[in-house]
Formats: C-alpha cells, structure tokens, sequence
C-alpha cells in the first residue's frame, strides 16, 4: 500500500479540506486562530472545492467566500469591542 495515499471519508477526512500537504484544521490548531479566524481559513480553503446538488460550483465558491469575510468582520467587530473594555 502505498502509504502517501490518503483516503477520503466525509466526517474524518473530507476531500475539500485535505487535498495538500498540511490538513486545515491542523494549520488553524497550529497557528491557534480561534473560532473566526478558524472558520475564515476553513472557508477559504474549500472554497471551489465542495460541491453542492442546488447551487453550480461557482456559486458555491461566492458563497465560501462570503462565509469567510463574514467571519473575518465578526473577528474585526470583536477586536473593536474589546477596545473598549
């Protein structure tokens, strides 16, 4: 077997999130980029990747992205709120 060969499974190994070298959760672990940030990278990464049966591929990705900057201007507001603590 040929042991750089990964296999794919819907709940411990989803395509969309390990087709590279480096696993995304393993990067948002190692980078400790909390749950926005986390979430941003997640989108990102899959985005053009994950395909769905009610929306084109291209759809999917604006969609990805937008997830993302929403995500990141979540992790903006509550930087801003906290300046104010």
């Amino acid at each position: 077997m040929n042991e750089n060969k990964k296999f794919f499974n819907d709940v411990e190994c989803p395509a969309h999130y390990t087709d590279t070298k480096i696993e995304v959760i393993d990067y948002i672990e190692d980078k400790n980029l909390g749950f926005c940030l986390g979430n941003a990278i997640k989108y990102i990464s899959r985005a053009g990747k994950k395909h769905s049966s009610n929306k084109s591929d291209k759809e999917k990705t604006i969609e990805d992205l937008e997830k993302a900057r929403w995500y990141i201007d979540r992790r903006i507001k509550e930087i801003k709120e906290s300046l104010c603590d």
